[in-house]
C-alpha cells in the first residue's frame, strides 16, 4: 500500500516538475548502462548497472531502479549484482530524481539482463586408444571467445607443453606419444577479461601401446603336394588392419599368381608344390594412420610327397568264408600321431588309433585306408591299395577215401581237401554212428560222429594201418582254421570196406543186378555154406550202419530180406555180418529215379574174360534200348545199336565208371571192377613152395567135388560164384580217372546217383578148371566150357541165384 502511494506521489511530482519548468527546456533524461556490456551475461559473473542523468551531479540525485515493471529504491547511481544468478535476468530502467524533490529526470531505456549457466565442456580424443609414435589430438569444446586449459591426471595439474606437447585454438596435440603419455585429461574453458571459466570436462583416459607384433599360422604345415596351405596373419583385436606377406630371407614381398591368393587376413596357396617351401612373414599396416605392426616372426613351410599307406589282409588266405574274422591292418611310414581311417568302397567304416580293423564276421566289400592328422583330422598319407574282400558260402569238406574197399591187411588213407583252394585249415576225422545225444552230431541230427584224433592233424591225409573189419563204415573230416576257430561244415560221409569175406556166407540179391529201378521188389539173404549162425544183413545208407531188416527196410522171411517197393534211399552197401565180426561179400546197390539203368557185373571181373554191359529202360525192360551210347569215365566209348556193348576180353584198363544214354536220358554210373590173374611161379620161389601149392589145390578140389556129391546139390556150393570186393562207385565227374584206384568219395553214391559193386570170397578160378576137368571124365558135365554154369557165370560175372 505504502509502496504504491510513493510511486504515485513520484508521478505527481515528476508531473508537476516538469510542467512547470521556468529555467530549462524540459526534464533531464536518465541514461542506463550494463557492465560488461556482453550480451551474454553468466552466472557468477559481476554486473553493474549504473544510471547517469544528464544534468547536475551526481550526488544532486537520487536513484529509483525498475526491474521487470517493479520499482525500488537506492540512492546510488550504481546498481552491482557480484555473482549474477540466471534469476536475475530481466529489463532494467532507471530515474532520477533532484534532492530538493523539485524536479525529476526521464526513465531510462530499457536495458536487458540476461544471465545463462556456465557451459559445460567437450572433450574428444583423436586416436585412442594409440600406438607409440602417433599423434594424438585432444580437442576442447565450449563455444567461441573462450581459451582453453589443459589438465591431466587426478590431481588435475595444468599440462606442460614441451617440444611433443603443442596447442592451438581448441586442439592439445601430443606428437611421437610415449608411454608417459598415458593417463587422464581434462579442459576447460575461460574468459579471462570476465575471469569466468566453463564447467570442466568430463576425463578422457589416453591409452598408449607400443606397436603390436604379427602372428603367422600355417595350416597345414608340414603339407602335402597338392594340398591348399592357408597363412593366417593375426595383429591383436584391434580393426582396420591391413596385412603384407613375405617370403624368403630377404623378405620380399610375395607375389600373387593363380595359386597365390589374399583376402582379408589370409594368404592361401593352391595346389602347393616343393617351390612354396621356404620362410614366410606377415606384417599388419594401418595406411590411414601411416603405421605398421612389428613383423611376425617367420615360419617355415614345408612341402613334401604325401606318405605310402600299405593295406594287409590277416591271415592272408586266398578264400575267406562266410563267419570267418579278418583283420585289415594299415602301416604307413613316418612314425607321426595319427589317426587310421578304413573305408569300404569309399565310405568310412572306422577311424581308430590302432592301426589294425577287425571285422567279425568278414564282409565283402573294397577296402582301403589312409592316415590323418590328429590335430584336424586332415589327410595325412596318401589312399592305400585296395584289398577286394570276396565272402564265400561256408566250405564243407571233401572226403576221400583210397582205397576204399580193401583186401584183408591193407592200409587205408583218408584225404580230406576243398573245392575252394584254401589254406591254414586244422583236419579233423571222425567215424559216422548213428545219432547219440551227448556226441558231436549234426545240426538236424541225423547222425553222431566219433573223433579219430583228438586234436585234428595238420597234414590232410590220415591213414589206417592196417585196416580191419572193425573199420567198416563211414567216415566225414572237417577242418578249422583262425582265432577265434572257424568251422568248415562236415563233409558229406564215405563208406570203407574192410571186411575179409569169409567162405561160410555169401550175400545173394534177386534181381541179381546192381541197379534197380524204384518201386520194384528187391530180395537179399545171407546164404551159408556150412553150420554156422548168427549172421545179420547190414547196410550203409547215406551217413550210418544200419543193422538187420527192420520195418524201415522191408519184410524178413527166414534169411531172406525182401525190399517191395524200392526208393532211392534205398541206395546203399550191403552186406551179411556175423556176432563175432566175420564178413560176407558186399554189394553196393543204387536204386535209380531215372528211366534208364545199367546192367552190370555184381562182382569183380577176371582178366581175359568177356563182359556184357546192357542199357535197360524201365518201360521196356524187356527190349535192350537201340542206339545207345555207352560211356567210360566221362567219356564216349560206343555207340551200339542193340543196347549192349560187350568187350570180349577185359583187362585191367577196362576198370572204371561206366554208363549209358538214351534220348537225353542216362543211367546212373557203376563201377566195373576187373581182377588180375593169379600169376604162376616164378624162378624166384622155392620148387617145394610150388609143388606143395599144386599138391594143396588139387587135394582141395578134390575135396569139393567129393563134398558137392555127397550132398548132390550141384547147384548149391559148386554153382555159386564168388567174387573180390569191388569198389564203391561215384559221382565224381566223368573226365577224372579213376584207374587203379577208388576215385574221389567227394561224389560217391551217397549222393544217390551212384553204380554198383560186390565182393566175395577169394578167387577159387583154378579149383573150377579142376572141377570141370573131372566132370568130363565122370560125364557129369557138358565137356564145352561154355555149357558148364559155373565157367560161364566166372566169365560174365554173373551168378546163378
Amino acid at each position: 500500500m505504502e509502496h504504491t502511494l510513493f510511486s504515485l506521489l513520484l508521478l505527481l511530482s515528476t508531473h508537476i516538475y516538469s510542467g512547470h519548468s521556468d529555467d530549462d527546456d524540459g526534464p533531464a533524461k536518465a541514461v542506463l548502462t550494463k557492465q560488461p556490456k556482453s550480451s551474454q551475461i553468466f552466472s557468477g559473473e559481476s554486473v553493474t548497472l549504473r544510471c547517469n542523468i544528464q544534468r547536475g551531479e551526481v550526488t544532486d540525485w537520487k536513484y529509483t531502479w525498475r526491474k521487470d515493471g517493479v520499482d525500488f529504491l537506492s540512492r546510488k547511481h550504481e546498481y552491482e549484482i557480484s555473482e549474477v544468478k540466471t534469476s536475475d535476468s530481466g529489463d532494467y530502467r532507471c530515474l532520477g530524481t533532484h534532492v530538493d524533490q523539485k524536479k525529476h529526470s526521464k526513465w531510462s531505456d530499457i536495458v536487458r539482463l540476461t544471465v545463462t549457466a556456465l557451459p559445460e565442456t567437450t572433450l574428444t580424443v583423436y586416436l585412442n586408444p594409440a600406438y607409440t609414435g602417433e599423434t594424438v589430438t585432444l580437442t576442447c569444446s565450449v563455444g567461441s571467445g573462450w581459451s582453453y586449459k589443459w589438465y591431466k591426471d587426478n590431481t588435475k595439474k595444468v599440462v606442460t607443453l614441451s617440444g611433443r606437447h603443442t596447442t592451438t585454438g581448441t586442439n592439445f596435440t601430443i606428437r611421437r606419444a610415449a608411454d608417459s603419455d598415458q593417463g587422464f585429461y581434462w579442459c576447460q574453458g575461460e574468459i579471462q577479461s570476465r575471469s569466468i571459466s566453463s564447467i570442466i570436462s568430463d576425463p578422457v583416459t589416453i591409452t598408449v601401446k607400443a606397436l603390436p607384433k604379427a602372428t603367422l599360422n600355417i595350416t597345414p604345415n608340414p603339407a602335402y603336394t597338392g594340398e591348399t596351405v592357408t597363412l593366417t596373419c593375426s595383429v591383436g583385436s584391434d580393426s582396420g588392419w591391413s596385412y603384407k606377406w613375405y617370403k624368403g630371407n630377404a623378405k620380399k614381398v610375395v607375389t600373387l599368381s593363380g595359386r597365390h591368393s589374399t583376402t582379408g587376413a589370409t594368404f592361401t596357396i593352391s595346389r602347393a608344390t616343393e617351390s612354396d617351401q621356404g620362410l614366410y612373414w606377415c606384417q599388419g599396416e594401418i595406411q590411414s594412420r601411416s603405421i605398421s605392426s612389428i613383423i611376425s616372426d617367420p615360419v617355415t613351410i614345408t612341402v613334401k610327397e604325401r606318405p605310402a599307406a600299405v593295406l594287409t589282409l590277416q591271415p592272408n588266405w586266398p578264400q575267406i568264408f562266410s563267419g570267418e574274422t579278418v583283420t585289415l591292418r594299415c602301416d604307413i611310414q613316418g612314425g607321426e600321431e595319427i589317426d587310421y581311417a578304413f573305408y569300404n568302397s569309399g565310405m568310412s567304416v572306422s577311424t581308430k588309433t590302432e592301426p589294425e580293423y577287425r571285422i567279425s564276421p568278414a564282409k565283402n566289400g573294397l577296402y582301403t585306408c589312409e592316415g590323418l592328422q590328429k590335430r584336424n583330422g586332415l589327410k595325412h598319407s596318401q589312399t592305400s591299395n585296395v584289398i577286394q574282400l570276396t565272402v564265400l558260402d561256408q566250405p564243407q569238406a571233401v572226403l576221400s577215401v583210397s582205397p576204399q574197399w580193401l583186401n584183408p591187411g591193407d592200409s587205408v588213407t583218408l584225404s580230406c581237401g576243398f573245392k575252394e583252394s584254401s589254406t591254414g585249415w586244422r583236419i579233423f576225422w571222425y567215424r559216422t554212428v548213428p545219432y547219440t545225444a551227448g556226441l558231436l552230431s549234426l545240426s538236424d541230427r541225423s547222425y553222431s560222429v566219433e573223433p579219430l584224433s583228438g586234436k585234428g592233424t595238420s597234414e590232410d591225409s590220415y591213414t589206417l594201418i592196417p585196416a580191419g573189419s572193425s573199420h567198416t563204415g563211414g567216415y566225414v573230416c572237417r577242418a578249422g582254421r583262425g582265432d577265434p576257430v572257424y568251422d568248415t561244415l562236415y563233409s558229406k560221409p564215405q563208406f570203407l570196406w574192410s571186411g575179409e569175406p569169409q567162405p561160410s556166407v555169401s550175400l545173394k540179391m534177386r534181381p541179381n543186378r546192381t541197379q534197380h529201378f524204384t518201386s520194384k521188389s528187391l530180395s537179399l539173404s545171407c546164404e551159408e555154406k556150412r553150420n554156422s549162425t548168427g549172421w545179420k544183413l547190414k547196410r550203409y545208407r547215406e551217413k550210418a550202419v544200419e543193422s538187420g531188416c527192420d520195418s524201415n527196410w522191408g519184410s524178413i522171411a527166414g534169411s531172406t530180406c525182401t525190399i517191395r517197393s524200392t526208393c532211392k534211399k534205398d541206395s546203399g552197401v550191403y552186406w551179411c555180418e556175423s556176432g563175432s565180426g566175420e564178413y560176407s561179400n558186399a554189394v553196393n546197390i543204387t536204386v535209380a529215379v531215372g528211366p534208364l539203368i545199367l546192367e552190370s557185373p555184381a562182382y569183380p571181373i577176371t582178366e581175359g574174360d568177356s563182359v556184357t554191359l546192357r542199357c535197360t529202360n524201365r518201360y521196356q525192360e524187356t527190349n535192350p534200348n537201340p542206339k545207345v551210347d555207352f560211356y567210360k569215365d566221362g567219356v564216349l566209348i560206343r555207340n551200339e545199336t542193340t543196347g549192349e556193348m560187350t568187350i570180349p576180353a577185359v583187362s585191367k584198363s577196362d576198370e572204371g565208371f561206366y554208363k549209358c544214354t538214351f534220348n537225353e536220358e542216362e543211367s546212373p554210373k557203376s563201377w566195373v571192377r576187373v581182377r588180375g590173374v593169379t600169376p604162376g611161379p616164378s624162378t624166384s620161389v622155392p620148387v617145394g613152395v610150388v609143388v606143395g601149392l599144386v599138391v594143396a589145390g588139387v587135394l582141395l578140389t578134390i575135396l569139393l567135388v567129393l563134398l558137392c556129391r555127397y550132398k548132390n546139390a550141384k547147384d548149391s556150393c559148386c554153382n555159386r560164384t564168388f567174387s573180390l570186393p569191388q569198389p564203391q562207385s561215384t559221382n565224381q565227374q566223368d573226365h577224372e580217372s579213376t584207374q587203379g584206384r577208388a576215385p574221389d568219395p567227394g561224389y560217391t553214391h551217397l549222393q544217390h546217383d551212384a553204380g554198383a559193386a560186390a565182393a566175395g570170397p577169394s578167387d577159387v578160378m583154378y579149383a573150377q578148371i579142376q572141377l570141370k576137368e573131372l566132370d568130363k571124365k565122370n560125364k557129369k558135365m557138358p565137356a564145352d566150357p561154355k555149357e558148364n554154369p559155373v565157367y560161364s557165370e566166372v566169365k560174365t560175372g554173373k551168378t546163378t541165384a
